[in-house]
């Protein structure tokens, strides 16, 4: 059975979306991502681009509220905020009994510069989000596969 998982941010635009773009890709046989934000907006057209470019399409997703999400009566095993640092205390909580955990990532709608630099930018934290999605996906495989002491 899939463990589900529930990525927050502040808008469901962007990090949070792409956190669950890559659990379901790199992971969907053990996870079923979804995500959701305190104030969804729409989704981020770079944040759209440089996942097409690594082969996600993502531009038909819809950001959805936490709040909707909760009245939902979904459970979740982890929930899981990805807001930065300077964002944090505006980055939403999801009650339940789910195991929180928090990864930090630069949001990107705050990235500046021309359009180039802001697609280098957005890439970066697209790669850094890829990279902790398959770092946590091995960890709790591998915690799932090894034998509990009796």
């Amino acid at each position: 059975m899939k463990q589900r998982v529930l990525f927050i941010c502040v808008h469901n635009s962007a990090r949070s979306q792409m956190a669950e773009a890559w659990l379901n890709k790199l992971c969907g046989e053990n996870f079923e991502a979804q995500s959701a934000g305190l104030e969804p907006g729409r989704l981020n057209p770079l944040v759209v681009q440089v996942m097409a470019e690594a082969g996600i399409d993502i531009s038909k997703k819809k950001t959805q509220a936490v709040f909707d999400v909760f009245t939902s009566g979904q459970l979740f095993a982890y929930v899981i905020t990805v807001c930065d640092e300077t964002s944090a205390e505006k980055c939403p909580i999801f009650p339940g009994r789910a195991t929180r955990l928090h990864w930090s990532f630069r949001d990107p709608s705050q990235v500046e510069g021309s359009e180039t630099t802001r697609l280098e930018q957005v890439r970066l934290i697209r790669d850094q989000i890829r990279e902790q999605i398959e770092r946590w996906c091995e960890e709790v495989s591998a915690q799932a596969a090894s034998p509990t002491a009796v």
